[in-house]
This record gives structure tokens, C-alpha cells and sequence, in this order.
């Protein structure tokens, strides 16, 4: 009878351990559950939106994967510059490229959240798909703009503490820079794209940001008359010399017609006769989120403190 009892005593309690756990498994998939599903309201430029807390399927049309990814939610589908980007290669080789007109392909991604530009097409029909969130691009400073993304998707102080976090790194590159360079340096930021050359303002990506706004290196006059309102000024090879100063950063892209770099009119240009160029892959240097950022902040300083 002993013998007997003992093993069922033991079955018992292996069967009582087996409930509680997948008690304990069911409550906790559960709350995952109710994470997942939970939302947040979001005071957008056009009013409240109710966003996912916990976002899972991010779909980005424009300009912003860079500040997603740095947060670390998931994103299924982006815009094709940030395809582009070989920096977002390791994340971005899988996620599927799409566009404000692709409708069918985003609703195939099933998204839970949709982020884009002010200026994307279909918003309308895409709010329809999932909460959609639109930022008019330079209404608010590119710091700002990163903490508005991490307010999105419910990770405000993780997005804080990076601009924190940068903030102070960049301010302290540029003291170091203006020493080596001097107070009153200049520094341009040209692009040559279909056939068209720019210099840019401060608030347009390709390290302007990190030049003019947190480093507070000077822009020539020039640039600073024609670019700092519109961000962006169109001009042409002959008159480049005018709007470089000591100092010129090159957004380039391989594909394009660089040929202006071999005329005489360039050549001479005081600071290409320095060896003060400094030559970026446009593709790495186009947004302003914060995992372009660092790369560009750490580009300024392997180029502007080089011996």
C-alpha cells in the first residue's frame, strides 16, 4: 500500500506544479497581450492621435527611420533614401521599401503605426490603414524633433537622454575643433545632385546640424545671406568660390557628375588649395536622426582634428 502511495502523492504534485505554471505562462502572455494592445495619445501638429503604447510594425515614409531604429522598434517598411543609406543596411536589408502611393503594399505589411512628412500623399487613406503621424519637416529644431519621434512611440525619455547625451559630445567637439581651426574659421556644405549645386543653411541635414547649431562653427557670409532661411540655396560651378569658406564639407554622391572638381575655377579655391575639403558619401550623410548624427559628429572630428 506504501508503495503505492507515495508515487501518486508525487503525481499529484507534479500535476498541481504543471497548472500553476501554465497558469502563470497564460497570465503572462496575457499582459504581453494587453501591452501590446494598450495606447497612448499623441498631441500630433493636427490634433490628438491614439498610437499604439507598445508599438511592433512601424512603417516609415520619410526622413525618420533613422530616429525609429535608434529607439529600438521594430520597422517593416521605409522610404527609398533610407533603403539607400549602407549605414542602415544591417537593419533595413529585409524591410521592405515603400512609398505614400504603395497603399496595397502597406496594407500587406500590416502596420500597427504609419510616420511620415507633412507632405505625403494619401494621408488620408493611410490613417485608414493605421494611426498616422505627420511632422511638417523644420518646424521644430532637429533635437526637438527626435524627442517628438520618441514621444510617437512612447519612449520619451529614451530619446531624451540621447539628445542629452549628444548634446554635451558635441559641444565639446566643437570646442576642440574651433581651437584647432581658429574662432572666426568658416565651414560650406556643398552637394552637386542632378546636375545642380547646393550650399546648405543649418537645419538641412548632411552635418549642418552639427556645424551651425551644436558646434556653432561660422558660415561665410554668402551662404549665410542666401541659405539660412530657405535651408538650402541652388547655384551654379561658376560662382562656387563665393559661398566657400575655410573650410568646405562635400556631400558627394559617386553616381553624379563631380567633374567640377577638376576645373581650374575649384582648384583654386583657397580652401581645396589647404587641403581643407572633406569628402562625405552623401547616402550616410543625408538625414539628421540621431544614428546619422553620431556617424557625422564623429566624421567632424576624425576630419577637423586630424594632424
Amino acid at each position: 500500500m506504501k508503495k503505492f502511495f507515495m508515487p501518486m502523492i508525487l503525481i499529484l504534485l507534479l500535476l498541481v506544479s504543471a497548472c500553476g505554471n501554465k497558469a502563470a505562462e497564460t497570465s503572462s502572455n496575457a499582459k504581453e497581450t494587453d501591452k501590446k494592445s494598450e495606447t497612448i495619445t499623441y498631441q500630433s501638429e493636427n490634433g490628438p492621435v491614439e498610437v499604439p503604447a507598445d508599438p511592433q510594425r512601424v512603417v516609415v515614409l520619410s526622413s525618420f527611420a533613422g530616429s525609429v531604429m535608434s529607439l529600438g522598434v521594430n520597422v517593416v517598411g521605409v522610404d527609398s533614401w533610407s533603403k539607400l543609406n549602407p549605414r542602415f543596411d544591417s537593419t533595413l536589408k529585409d524591410v521592405a521599401e515603400v512609398s505614400d502611393e504603395n497603399l496595397e503594399k502597406i496594407i500587406e505589411l500590416k502596420p500597427d503605426l504609419i510616420i511620415g512628412l507633412s507632405t505625403i500623399k494619401n494621408a488620408d487613406k493611410l490613417k485608414e490603414i493605421a494611426p498616422t503621424v505627420t511632422f511638417t519637416y523644420g518646424k521644430v529644431d532637429y533635437l526637438t524633433q527626435h524627442l517628438e519621434i520618441g514621444k510617437v512611440l512612447n519612449k520619451e525619455k529614451e530619446a531624451q537622454a540621447w539628445i542629452d547625451d549628444f548634446k554635451q559630445r558635441a559641444e565639446t567637439a566643437g570646442t576642440e575643433i574651433k581651437a584647432k581651426i581658429g574662432e572666426d574659421a568658416t565651414v560650406s556644405v556643398i552637394e552637386n545632385f542632378n546636375k545642380q549645386m547646393y550650399v546648405f543653411g543649418d537645419n538641412w541635414g548632411r552635418g549642418t546640424e552639427i556645424l551651425y547649431q551644436a558646434m556653432k562653427l561660422k558660415m561665410p557670409e554668402k551662404v549665410k545671406e542666401m541659405a539660412l532661411t530657405d535651408g538650402y540655396y541652388a547655384l551654379s560651378t561658376e560662382v562656387l568660390p563665393e559661398y566657400v569658406g575655410d573650410y568646405l564639407i562635400i556631400s558627394e554622391y559617386a553616381d553624379q557628375d563631380n567633374s567640377y572638381q577638376e576645373t581650374d575655377s575649384y582648384k583654386n579655391i583657397p580652401a581645396v588649395k589647404n587641403n581643407h575639403v572633406f569628402t562625405a558619401n552623401a547616402n550616410e550623410f543625408y538625414f539628421n536622426d540621431p544614428l546619422t548624427l553620431d556617424y557625422q559628429l564623429e566624421f567632424f572630428k576624425e576630419h577637423f582634428l586630424a594632424n
